[in-house]
């Protein structure tokens, strides 16, 4: 994990330092690095910052709080984050309007159980396009939206924590875009347009990359959207639900396992959320015959290629069947 910490931050960091030093002068160069710094965001998003606000990354709570801090670090907010993903991601898997992995905008429909208009027909050629989109968004609007929406639920109590939340909020930014696109707006030998071009760039593998790591596993034809009852419970144990709401990929690959945080495993990482990524090989072949033994699905591609294949199958499915009823879970 120390290794991959600093490979992947140096991925995220190097060619930053190259644009802001003048080491880039080409426009070939400008992009390269920009496109590669990239790619090393998404790869500590993944592989690092997961792990620490998890509180798998050490046995140190410290370490954990300072490592998750690396989210931060490339635009967007640990403290916002783990509600969004420890709290409301973890506990309502696939759930519409409590999983807000699935809450789309209203041109996306990730849920058979969520409204649907005309234009989602079309969204299995579209979705793509706005997955790019989706760090963008995340760094500028989109954590304060969902962190007045946590107050408002009640996750974030008192006048008092929320406001310092948002003032931490408000810092953390003008400090990364001061940073992220100010030094290299004043230093980087390349008219202001370019830069930023290239700036949108770098997000748009970013977003993409992490927005498609996180649906594959979630949004495919095999994966359960559970209901709640009329009083609003989901019934089953914790543990089939998710396996019930997950699918894993490419269990095979080291290389993508190595870079995406184990997040190919992704059944592994949400029964056992408080474990290190660097385990979940190990532990999948143990979960794999556990549930084998009891009957119980364990849904998993062969590859990245056919589990982004069968998201834009699901995609298509939710866009334009008639009516897609939930399947019952067996988590029940």
């Amino acid at each position: 994990m120390i290794l991959k910490t600093i490979v992947l931050l140096s991925l995220y960091l190097v060619p930053y330092s190259l644009v802001i030093f003048g080491v880039a002068e080409t426009t070939f160069q400008l992009f390269a690095c920009f496109i590669l710094a990239g790619l090393g965001m998404a790869g500590v998003g993944m592989g690092v910052m997961h792990d620490a606000n998890h509180g798998s990354y050490s046995k140190n709570p410290k370490v954990n709080k300072w490592l998750g801090y690396t989210l931060n670090l490339v635009g967007a907010n640990a403290t916002v984050w783990k509600i969004q993903h420890n709290v409301l991601h973890h506990s309502f898997t696939n759930i519409d309007e409590h999983d807000d992995d699935i809450n789309a905008p209203f041109f996306l429909r990730f849920s058979p159980n969520a409204e649907k208009n005309n234009l989602h027909k079309f969204q299995h050629f579209y979705a793509w396009f706005f997955y790019s989109l989706s760090t963008l968004s995340w760094i500028t609007v989109k954590d304060f939206m969902r962190l007045s929406k946590y107050h408002k639920m009640g996750l974030v109590k008192g006048k008092n924590a929320y406001r310092n939340t948002v003032w931490k909020l408000i810092g953390w930014k003008l400090g990364y875009f001061m940073v992220a696109l100010g030094l290299p707006l004043i230093f980087a030998p390349f008219p202001a347009w370019k830069i930023l071009l290239a700036y949108v760039a770098m997000h748009a593998v970013t977003g993409f990359v992490i927005t498609l790591i996180f649906q594959t596993a979630h949004v495919v034809p095999e994966a359960d959207f559970p209901l709640p009852d009329e009083e609003g419970i989901v019934e089953g144990e914790r543990m089939l639900h998710q396996l019930a709401t997950t699918c894993n990929f490419a269990p095979k690959s080291r290389f993508l396992a190595w870079y995406i945080g184990g997040l190919n495993y992704q059944i592994e990482h949400h029964l056992f959320p408080d474990i290190c990524h660097v385990h979940y090989r190990e532990i999948s072949k143990i979960v794999k015959a556990t549930a084998e033994e009891y009957q119980i699905p364990y849904y998993s591609k062969p590859n990245f290629i056919r589990a982004v294949f069968d998201h834009f199958k699901m995609l298509y499915l939710l866009g334009n069947s008639p009516k897609m009823e939930p399947v019952k879970s067996f988590a029940k």
